[in-house]
């Protein structure tokens, strides 16, 4: 077992260090203004979800394709591994900052932990590269002190906007990798992204170079930005900017859009701190939405629930019987009702106290919401009295329900005792109404308790 879990784990980082170093290489050849400094770094938000998500056990892998990158593209044994030292230390400066003050892996969750991800990780953990990195080539020769400036900026720029562009891409669909969407929402994202698709072709994609060349149109990307935060949320919208940043950088590197300058590496940086700017407001209006649809919904969720027993209340219950009725109509197939009634609870409260009495109505609870069907509904109706509606459900099997209810009620093993009497009725056949339907189980459920009053005597 031992040897098996060192093995997945080894092999999780041989493929961490492959990751990066493809990722890397791909990036070093955006590289202008010096061999090892490019505008466009993706690794560095590779190695920050890595920690994130591994732990700082992954340094050796981030140690290594940073090593490898470098020592494939340009320099020496030594300034390579200056280099990856410097890159590998960011990450692990992010990590400790994301985690302690962001929130860490769940920084993207909400507006403030996602400004202070921005701020810790895009402004102050990527100086640690830049400087370890630049000051590695120049004291080795590859880069003259004059520039040291600009390929810092370049640097830095570099791995700050690949930590806000890559790191929420990938802890999002870490953690959640997988797809439930029904078919409306397949088609509005196929409608999403084939928009984005289009606005980012008309702005960087050079068919209407011609006529467009260097027009400020990158106002056009955002509406479908906005639209990815509001309808699919986090981990939609930051495959949006993915997308964006992927086709932004393939236009601008080939002359298009309202980035191109005649300085390839200006033309970057301005299209990187585009970008970025972009990735940090769409991901917290996203985590803003998120929120508040999350909190609506707690909202319905107490509307619709009985606060004692976490059931539903007699609102969710009405709900439930007339979407039962209606669909009677659709496909006529009775259900059935079942109404409970406490037994002597007012006694328990006299004798026990309020608390106790409470408790007996929670036992009630939660043997009806743990022997219930799914698509049975559970609900309160009122002080000690609770309804159960069953779909698809004729009297005799609604009666079984009623006597195993009753049966487990009774058997609890709790104190003091508790007993439940119930009452049935069955739609169409016992009414036709809300109304009529409550009232005729009601009928049942007195009768019953009538008759159990005169045969007590004779028990006794």
């Amino acid at each position: 077992m031992v040897r098996s879990r060192f093995l997945r784990e080894l092999a999780t980082l041989v493929a961490l260090a492959a990751v990066y170093f493809v990722a890397g290489k791909l990036g070093l050849r955006l590289a202008y203004v010096n061999a090892s400094a490019t505008p466009v770094w993706p690794c560095t938000g590779i190695a920050l979800a890595a920690f994130l998500v591994l732990g700082y056990r992954a340094w050796p892998a981030i140690l290594a394709g940073a090593f490898l990158v470098n020592f494939a593209t340009a320099g020496t044994l030594a300034t390579s591994l200056g280099i990856a030292v410097g890159n590998t230390l960011e990450g692990v400066v992010g990590c400790y900052l994301v985690n302690r003050f962001a929130a860490g892996r769940h920084a993207f969750e909400h507006a403030q932990d996602i400004f202070k991800f921005a701020f810790l990780v895009g402004i102050l953990s990527t100086t640690v590269s830049a400087t370890i990195g630049v000051s590695t080539l120049a004291l080795a020769g590859f880069a003259p002190w004059s520039f040291y400036g600009s390929i810092w900026s370049t640097w830095w720029l570099g791995d700050a906007v690949g930590a806000v562009v890559v790191t929420p891409l990938v802890l999002l669909w870490w953690e959640n990798p997988r797809l439930h969407w029904t078919r409306r929402q397949l088609i509005e994202l196929a409608f999403l992204f084939a928009g984005l698709f289009f606005a980012c072709w008309v702005v960087f994609g050079g068919r209407f170079h011609s006529a467009l060349k260097n027009y400020p149109l990158e106002f056009l990307c955002v509406p479908f930005l906005i639209w990815a935060a509001f309808s699919f949320g986090r981990r939609r919208a930051a495959t949006a900017i993915a997308f964006l940043a992927a086709m932004a950088t393939w236009g601008t590197t080939h002359g298009f859009g309202p980035f191109s300058r005649e300085s390839q590496n200006t033309s970057l940086l301005l299209l990187q701190a585009f970008v970025g700017v972009m990735a940090i407001t769409t991901m917290v209006l996203a985590a803003e939405v998120t929120e508040h649809k999350r909190a609506d919904e707690h909202v319905h969720h107490l509307a619709v629930t009985d606060p004692l027993t976490g059931l539903a209340n007699y609102r969710r219950l009405l709900d439930a019987l007339d979407s039962e009725i209606k669909r009677y109509e659709r496909t006529p197939r009775t259900f059935a009702l079942v109404l409970l009634d406490l037994d002597g609870l007012k006694k328990i409260n006299d004798t026990y106290g309020h608390l106790v009495g409470s408790e007996a109505i929670c036992r009630l609870g939660n043997i009806l919401r743990i022997h219930c069907r799914a698509i049975d509904t559970a609900a309160r109706y009122g002080g000690d009295e609770f309804v159960l509606v069953l779909p698809e459900t004729d009297s005799p099997a609604a009666l079984r329900v009623a006597d195993r209810i009753a049966e487990r009620l009774s058997t609890d093993g709790d104190e003091p005792p508790v007993t439940v009497s119930t009452g049935i009725a069955v739609y169409p056949h016992d009414g036709k109404t809300i109304d009529e339907l409550l009232s005729a189980a009601d009928h049942v459920l007195y009768r019953k308790k009538a008759s159990a009053k005169r045969k007590l005597p004779q028990s006794t």
